[in-house]
């Protein structure tokens, strides 16, 4: 889109070059093999997963973006797979990644329980989602996300909307972000890691 790829064509890394600290702290949860950001950017969550040993695919509606992206990559000798798509249209497959994260990707709520529908049944058994965004309650901040209400989600949105996968990790806090030069204080968010049960198992 074109806002994005404005926004990343500065030649600057926007959101930064290191990774999100929830993702920092979550990662360890996913099982080897696949995983899918998703609203990559410029790389950075993406290519610190590539270089845990991860195979990551970083999906961006940005082409922008996603050259930096794979200029990080080179930078930090990873392999990044990119695919520039609009999530509305973007088909992650069936039951095909051990790991899916959206890190302060927001869409419009009909959009967000539609992709991450899509993201629920894309998970293999036991393969784990993580996902941080902003809350309705950012708006009283004035430290990054968007200002519209129907692209910030609660908890209790997403716990309908992650519908089949067990949520082991599910909060609404304040913290401190600090994330290139959009993303700067405190922020109110909330934060999501979730499993697919494995087959047989009942999802609580």
């Amino acid at each position: 889109m074109q806002i994005w790829d404005e926004r990343y064509g500065s030649g600057t890394y926007v959101y930064g070059r290191e990774p999100n600290e929830f993702l920092v702290a979550m990662a360890g949860m996913i099982p080897r093999g696949r995983v899918l950001s998703l609203a990559e950017g410029q790389g950075r969550n993406g290519v610190y997963l590539a270089g845990l040993g991860y195979q990551v695919t970083g999906v961006d509606s940005s082409a922008v973006g996603l050259r930096m992206a794979q200029e990080l990559a080179v930078e930090r000798g990873v392999s990044l797979e990119t695919i520039v798509a609009d999530l509305a249209e973007y088909d992650p497959g069936e039951a095909c990644w051990e790991g899916i994260v959206s890190i302060f990707c927001h869409l419009p709520s009909s959009l967000r329980r539609s992709v991450l529908a899509k993201m629920v049944r894309a998970l293999v058994p036991g393969g784990v989602l993580l996902l941080e965004a902003y809350t309705p309650a950012q708006l009283q901040f004035d430290t990054g996300g968007p200002r519209d209400l129907d692209l910030l989600a609660t908890l209790a949105d997403l716990r309908e909307d992650l519908s089949g996968l067990t949520l082991v990790h599910a909060a609404e806090c304040e913290r401190s972000v600090v994330e290139g030069t959009l993303h700067r204080g405190r922020a109110a968010v909330v934060q999501v890691a979730a499993v697919k049960p494995d087959r047989g198992s009942i999802a609580a």
